[in-house]
């Protein structure tokens, strides 16, 4: 079991060995410094903590400098904490890709896309009204009847209508890792994951 953290740099698509043709996403992954080690007798919980992506030291505030300096390791710009991770590093320990292998099953999580407020159309995926139903005659792309009548005379929580859609944390599992490229810390990933380009994504060995 690893885990690491990468950023999003685009997709692409290359040929393998059997000849398949295959979209794959390039993420750049690591070095990644542990940067604290959370016990349950210190913290109540075990976890392990690392970073991603050296923070100039001008952009350090107090509190995060004083965290990075009471555990002796370089300021960065994320941090997350991985369960996946216990009693598998050390403190001082940096996490490369080369803890990944070609053929390694993995999940990635990462926030998708944001796209503001959408209607139901595009969020729902619905058709439309089309015939003039439900009071309908010229607003085709508009929901319709929303509740029943005098009973329950409410709208049940959970329907599906127009708000904000994306900007969600979402997981894809059972990913395949094609290629690893230790000198350039890149991770090609067979598929595609959630997220805009330069996005923060992690990436958990299944």
């Amino acid at each position: 079991m690893s885990a690491i953290l990468g950023r999003k740099l685009g997709m692409t698509s290359i040929y393998t060995e059997d000849g398949n043709f295959v979209p794959c996403t390039v993420i750049e992954a690591g070095p990644c410094p542990v940067v604290q080690i959370k016990t349950k007798e210190t913290d109540g919980y075990d976890s392990v903590q690392i970073g991603f992506e050296t923070l100039p030291e001008r952009k350090v505030i107090k509190p995060q400098g004083g965290h990075f300096a009471k555990h002796n390791v370089a300021p960065t710009r994320h941090l997350k904490e991985f369960k996946q991770l216990v009693d598998k590093v050390q403190a001082g320990d940096v996490l490369t890709v080369e803890n990944f292998t070609e053929g390694d099953t993995i999940k990635v999580s990462a926030t998708s896309k944001g796209k503001g407020f959408q209607g139901v159309v595009r969020r729902h995926h619905f058709g439309g009204v089309g015939m003039s139903t439900h009071g309908q005659s010229d607003r085709p792309r508009a929901p319709g009847s929303i509740g029943s009548s005098s009973y329950p005379s409410r709208v049940f929580k959970g329907l599906r209508m127009a708000g904000r859609m994306g900007g969600t944390r979402i997981t894809v599992r059972n990913l395949k890792v094609l290629q690893v490229h230790p000198a350039d810390n890149l991770l090609v990933i067979q598929g595609s994951i959630p997220g805009a380009m330069n996005s923060l994504v992690e990436i958990v060995k299944l």
